[in-house]
């Protein structure tokens, strides 16, 4: 089924990323859409704003970030409102969706059996007719002026007014695009968010343009071999956006760490197609409590790696183990 998944999902990126306007990315979202059990969602829903015929404009309203972009919320049956719970919130990658996101990572059954609220959310349509969120000049709004930024702190806040939720655990979890969108959370919201995990995804290659108020643990996972988001950097669009090892090394200065980036003992099993224990984890030393930062790197490993079956519970583990003071 996970091999199903990440082939779906990567059927789906290969048609967004496709000028063309055939109906493939539909049966693609189709086949995914009909694996999904939602028996355990709410649906949070939202007026619709008033619509525009400029693609580049899709911004939520100023009034309500949320007009017109209803949301999900999945619940543990172990929630109780009297026990403050963790907070995951999932961003797609370009061109995908939250749905496929969510079948490729994995995170409901972990929400379920380890307890934490778990939001998957979609991004807007861009001037390419394709899902998006607006996170930094590399990646992926082509000058739109969507503020995603209003919009995931808005789905915060408003499942924090229905759910009971722990505000020293709100975690931000994103894939390539969602990758992106995750950094620039915690760049501009860092009093919300605890901690990120960013599979091929970056920060800003300006590392000026992210000033967070106060340490954010983040975990950066990549593949040697990505050949969409470079390990070493590249050119997206048309904008160069930062390697791996730039990323992380820019948020541990952000942080304020003070020492060495280290590697660390274990081996980790991140991609089901490579025998073994195969990625290397290394952290950077001297950081603050709260501001943790990990590099774990899947040798020869693809922009849509598949998963292992413990990938979702590792990166659960890196969030849980990195809340706010």
């Amino acid at each position: 089924m996970r091999r199903l998944v990440a082939f779906a999902l990567a059927a789906a990126l290969v048609v967004s990323c496709s000028s063309s306007n055939d109906s493939s990315s539909d049966t693609t979202a189709d086949m995914v859409t009909n694996t999904t059990n939602d028996s355990t969602e709410a649906t949070v829903e939202t007026a619709a704003p008033e619509t525009s015929d400029d693609p580049t404009t899709t911004a939520t309203s100023d009034a309500d970030p949320l007009a017109g972009r209803p949301f999900e919320v999945f619940v543990p049956s172990t929630y109780s409102s009297e026990t403050a719970m963790p907070l995951v919130v999932l961003l797609h990658g370009f061109g995908a969706s939250g749905i496929i996101q969510n079948l490729y990572f994995g995170l409901q059954p972990l929400a379920e059996s380890r307890g934490f609220l778990y939001v998957y959310p979609d991004g807007t349509v861009n001037v390419i007719d394709r899902q998006f969120w607006n996170a930094t000049d590399a990646c992926c709004g082509f000058g739109s002026t969507v503020d995603d930024v209003s919009y995931l702190a808005a789905l915060v806040e408003d499942v924090q007014s229905n759910y009971t939720v722990d505000p020293k655990r709100i975690f931000f979890v994103g894939h390539s695009n969602g990758g992106f969108m995750s950094y620039r959370m915690a760049c501009d919201r860092a009093d919300m968010v605890a901690a990120i995990v960013s599979l091929a995804g970056a920060t800003w290659l300006d590392n000026t343009k992210c000033s967070p108020t106060e340490p954010v643990s983040a975990l950066q996972i990549h593949g040697t071999a990505d050949e969409t988001i470079q390990f070493d950097g590249g050119t997206l669009f048309g904008s160069d956006h930062p390697g791996a090892r730039e990323t992380v090394e820019s948020w541990s200065a952000n942080n304020g760490c003070t020492g060495p980036e280290t590697e660390l003992p274990n081996l980790r099993d991140l991609d089901s197609n490579i025998e073994g224990d195969e990625a290397t984890a290394s952290e950077f030393t001297g950081c603050p409590a709260t501001g943790a930062v990990e590099l774990w790197v899947i040798p020869e490993g693809s922009h849509i790696p598949p998963l292992s079956p413990t990938f979702g519970s590792q990166i659960i583990d890196f969030l849980f183990a990195h809340p706010k003071a």
